[in-house]
């Protein structure tokens, strides 16, 4: 039994249950810091597993927990075979509950201040060959309804780096033309012809600006002209700028089968997902030469540590191509 495991402990009327603690928490990330629903499935499910680890070793109430045991939860977390990066963020969540219930007066002490969170270890994002995004664009070339939108998802996917949940909430509106470019509602063709801009919302409900290029902007125009508008008679009327057939938005699970789908037509052999795309549009900004702050700004990155895994992809390609080509590399 971890420590702060005594079953009388924490017995009297200030008990506070980990079902308790975790719905007072979640109620204040709902209401006060903006995650969205994902990241507050996340956060649920996080809270019910060491909610459920708690009464199974019995540990009566979260003023029961000490620091013991919480190294103990991260310890049997990790025997289980639990990596790393899922450990560190399951910690994180039940620290957060504990922090803000110490701070409302709840909770005497902090059990989670003193527990190191573990090493994580250097994952670098997997990013394909340009030459590969070019054969997997390719590869989504119909020219009827559904091939028109799918062709224009995946090139706002690797034009703008955007989330995948992020690109299928977004409006028609949200597209923004080039400065006296026209309206994308009712000339498309003229107004997104030469990219724009498009305007995002990501985690916390913060909106960024990302620029798209003329490739991008022509395949929108080509789904927004000879596509969407039939997509949409078959459903009740929506702002949204993707639909499926029946005429509703598009979900998150069907651009990743359009990624797949695009993938095996274009027979690569790496795995793709939505967020290949957004590692290669990062990678490849950085070794054309961009600014790891832009690219932070434009990935929606609230740290810049985040954006700098991106950079040691670009050196280790660097460093590749130099053991390569060079005459004295070795």
């Amino acid at each position: 039994m971890p420590a702060g495991a005594d079953s009388g402990a924490g017995a009297g009327a200030g008990r506070v249950s980990a079902a308790r603690g975790a719905e007072r928490f979640l109620r204040h990330i709902a209401l006060e810091r903006g995650l969205s629903a994902n990241s507050q499935a996340a956060y649920r499910r996080d809270l019910a597993a060491y909610g459920a680890w708690l009464a199974e070793h019995g540990v009566a109430g979260l003023e029961a927990v000490t620091p013991d045991t919480l190294s103990a939860y991260v310890a049997e977390l990790g025997e289980g075979g639990l990596a790393p990066a899922s450990i560190s963020r399951r910690l994180s969540t039940v620290r957060g509950m504990h922090r803000f219930l110490f701070e409302e007066g709840l909770l005497e002490t902090h059990a989670g201040s003193a527990v190191r969170t573990p090493k994580r270890a250097l994952r670098l994002p997997k990013a394909l060959p340009i030459e590969d995004v070019e054969a997997l664009l390719a590869a989504a070339d119909g020219d009827d309804a559904v091939g028109l939108r799918d062709r224009a998802l995946l090139e706002l996917l690797y034009a703008s780096g955007a989330r995948v949940s992020e690109v299928v909430a977004l409006d028609v509106d949200d597209l923004l033309a080039q400065h006296g470019g026209g309206d994308a509602w009712h000339d498309p063709e003229r107004a997104l012809a030469d990219g724009g801009f498009v305007q995002v919302t990501g985690k916390g409900a913060k909106q960024r600006l990302i620029p798209y290029g003329g490739y991008a902007g022509r395949a929108l125009a080509a789904y927004l002209v000879r596509a969407r508008p039939a997509m949409v008679e078959r459903g009740r009327g929506t702002p949204a700028l993707f639909v499926g057939p029946r005429g509703g938005r598009v979900s998150r699970q069907t651009a990743w089968l359009v990624i797949r789908a695009a993938a095996a037509r274009a027979e690569l052999t790496a795995e793709v997902s939505p967020h290949t795309l957004r590692h290669s549009f990062a990678t490849h900004l950085l070794a054309g030469g961009a600014d790891v702050r832009t690219v932070q700004e434009l990935l929606g990155h609230a740290s810049v540590a985040t954006t700098q895994i991106y950079t040691q992809v670009t050196a280790d390609t660097l460093r590749e191509h130099y053991l390569t080509a060079h005459p004295r590399a070795s």
